[in-house]
């Protein structure tokens, strides 16, 4: 039984109305728990809640930074049970299933019919953001983790003439940063991180099919073939590129050594761009974005959601619905995506005002979603629920971590946690 499911054998829904705070000159109030704390993705936020605030109506900022979500979740749980939820909350995945089986969540049928929802998503989106059919959440963006970002002032002072497209010349690239002196691959050594960096061979060795059976099936075969232990081998490859003090660093700040020119490449989400657009870089002249070596053709996503939790005050109600509505509308969709480096969920907009890291996203999306090779990110919470992910977590950090750790077990070692995380 994970963490969330437990949760149903101490709320009493009746204790899940807190008393309504509503400012006197606010139509209503909407608390938001969330993780975007970052420089550029506190921004993309700013512009959400001055867009309910104009609307009328009171957005309460609950931000909860560290862990890629996993201490705001805990904070969530913890509120939860204390009969205290928010009125929103930033919840992704698999777990919005969770969540929505409790009987937690508010419907959002109502807003969704009003403003075309199902004609402005794709199905893997409206499948993300409906738990028995119905709405519970709103999607404000999509993003790419499989990207590889690159400062090529920093190649070109190594002797790397083009960005690397297999693993092979990823290894070529870092060792040739390495002797420039420069760091050759900026990374933070915190567990969601190294997963990012896990799935994203995995994808590239094992492709979307075998991607797709070890994370969203967790087959035992898949799981221990001979393929993920080159999968492994390649993770202690790569880990040599790496910064030796790497070990709690924060993404931004690993994103902030490419940028300033310490390091020459991160793997990581496009959420990394919007550390580069805060500090005022160019896409494709400052900074290079392209597929993580190996994996171009496929795509795993992270979809960023709000879920509203139930209410019983009309006005909060209101508050709720109307950040809703706000999210999907094109004021919002265009400046929250260009801050946070993703793209927008609706398919109707005008790309041609966004950077040309976000325009080859947006193709790739739909060339993968129309070929079979998009795939959920389990680093991010969409292939999986959390007790799972953080079994795999485990198992892929301490894997980094150890020197002598064996690359042939690991496979074994994470069929094994999976199992036990069921």
């Amino acid at each position: 039984m994970n963490a969330i499911t437990r949760l149903a054998t101490v709320v009493s829904l009746a204790s899940l109305f807190p008393l309504s705070a509503l400012a006197a000159d606010s139509k209503g109030t909407v608390e938001v728990v969330h993780w975007w704390t970052s420089g550029g993705e506190a921004a993309a936020v700013k512009v959400l809640r001055d867009l309910v605030d104009k609307d009328g109506f009171t957005w309460k900022d609950s931000a909860v930074a560290g862990g890629a979500g996993s201490a705001a979740m805990t904070v969530l749980k913890t509120r939860v049970v204390s009969g205290n939820p928010p009125g929103a909350a930033q919840i992704k995945g698999p777990d919005l299933q969770e969540w929505g089986a409790l009987d937690l969540l508010s419907s959002l049928d109502e807003v969704a019919e009003a403003n075309d929802w199902n004609k402005l998503l794709s199905k893997t989106v409206i499948n993300t953001m409906q738990y028995d059919g119905h709405y519970v959440a709103v999607p404000v963006n999509i993003h790419r983790v499989n990207w590889l970002w690159i400062n090529p002032e920093v190649f070109k002072k190594a002797g790397i003439d083009k960005a690397p497209t297999t693993l092979d010349e990823l290894y070529a690239a870092g060792d040739k940063l390495k002797a420039a002196g420069f760091v050759p691959l900026a990374h933070g050594g915190q567990p969601w991180q190294d997963s990012t960096v896990f799935e994203g061979l995995v994808l590239g060795i094992m492709g979307p099919e075998g991607y797709h059976k070890a994370f969203v099936e967790h087959d035992e075969a898949t799981l221990t073939s001979p393929q993920m232990t080159e999968v492994f081998t390649a993770l202690k490859k790569l880990s040599s590129y790496m910064d030796d003090n790497r070990a709690g660093r924060d993404w931004n700040l690993a994103t902030a050594e490419v940028i300033n020119g310490k390091a020459g490449m991160q793997i990581m989400g496009d959420w990394a761009k919007s550390e580069w657009t805060a500090a005022g870089k160019v896409a494709g002249t400052d900074y290079q974005c392209v597929p993580m070596p190996g994996t171009a053709g496929s795509y795993t996503y992270n979809i960023d959601s709000i879920a509203m939790f139930k209410l019983k005050n009309e006005g909060d109600i209101a508050a709720q619905h109307a950040l809703a509505r706000i999210a999907l509308e094109p004021e919002f969709q265009y400046v929250f995506n260009q801050n946070k480096g993703s793209i927008p969920v609706r398919s109707d907009l005008d790309m041609s005002k966004f950077d040309s890291c976000a325009q080859a996203s947006m193709n790739d999306f739909k060339e993968a979603d129309q070929n079979g090779t998009l795939e959920p990110s389990m680093a991010h919470s969409m292939a999986t629920n959390l007790a799972v992910q953080g079994a795999i977590f485990d198992v892929v950090t301490n894997f980094m971590s150890e020197k002598n750790a064996d690359p042939s077990k690991g496979g074994a070692q994470i069929y094994a946690a999976i199992k036990s995380a069921q």
